[in-house]
């Protein structure tokens, strides 16, 4: 198996064991609190979530808010990397209304299935979910108005192919608004620590090649619209929530003491941001 597939396997594996977490056993990258209180701390309203059907969000393991501030309109089509059991998917479906259309993409059949059926719970009939990794859609080209992704590409092993499909999937003129985590260099041993990449640590890059990516791949006007940088306590408490015991670990986590290792060694250097941009239209010479 290529490390790629590696990746994925284990990311995948690990996002199937969240899903199925009892409520206040935690959240995978949303924070060191009960699931669903991540959410309301992403940025979502508490009015919006009411409308939700309480699995998902419970099972909401972002870093941010990508539809909030991306002016979705009605009739659009909307596309979301990695939508787990679906929070942006339902809130993208009601904002772009019935003869707009929405579509998820996930690569963990636990996921897909709980998205799925909060699709249904909540009447929506314009939400398409979709079996695939995010490094090759399962999608057209030049057919989304919109990209969507919550904490997701950080996980990726092949982030410039991401990037690269974002521009193939998206028509000319259509933008793209991505929560994710960035993290400055870190140390060869942390980033060895296998259990740091579901925890969307050892995963990050830069947040400056993260924008080159993007940029690269022949996106325009990139740019970061919101940034939070983890505090030393904010970062500890994340890292000890994940790292000792709760779902993105399993039988991995690590001691005490090596969590508290890992917290010194990346404080200041891990953030949250949501990046926006559009696909240009082609130059012709």
């Amino acid at each position: 198996m290529s490390r790629p597939a590696e990746v994925r396997k284990t990311v995948s594996e690990t996002y199937a064991r969240a899903v199925v977490q009892p409520p206040g056993s935690g959240s995978c990258c949303g924070g060191p609190v009960p699931q669903g209180v991540a959410a309301t701390l992403a940025g979502y309203s508490r009015e919006a979530l009411a409308a939700l059907p309480p699995d998902a969000v419970r099972n909401s393991f972002g870093c941010g808010n990508p539809v909030a501030l991306a002016e979705i309109r009605e009739g659009e089509t909307v596309l979301d990397l990695g939508s787990g059991a679906g929070i942006d998917l339902l809130l993208a479906a009601k904002l772009v209304g019935p003869r707009g259309k929405v579509i998820g993409v996930d690569m963990t059949p636990a996921m897909i299935e709980r998205a799925r059926a909060n699709a249904a719970a909540a009447g929506l009939a314009n939400v398409d979910v979709r079996e695939g990794i995010i490094e090759d859609l399962p999608v057209d080209s030049d057919s989304v108005d919109l990209v969507i992704s919550n904490c997701v590409i950080n996980l990726s092993p092949e982030k410039q192919r991401v990037f690269a499909e974002i521009h193939r999937v998206l028509k000319v003129g259509g933008r793209f608004s991505i929560s994710d985590i960035v993290a400055e260099p870190m140390p060869d041993w942390v980033l060895q620590l296998t259990v740091l990449y579901s925890a969307c640590i050892s995963g990050a890059i830069p947040e400056a090649e993260y924008l080159a990516g993007l940029r690269n791949a022949g996106l325009d006007d990139v740019e970061v619209r919101d940034r939070l940088v983890y505090e030393p306590a904010q970062l500890g408490a994340l890292l000890d929530s994940e790292l000792s015991g709760s779902c993105c670990c399993g039988s991995d986590a690590l001691p005490k003491a090596e969590v508290d290792r890992v917290t010194r060694a990346v404080a200041g250097k891990v953030a949250s941001i949501r990046v926006v941009g559009r696909k240009p239209a082609e130059i012709i010479p």
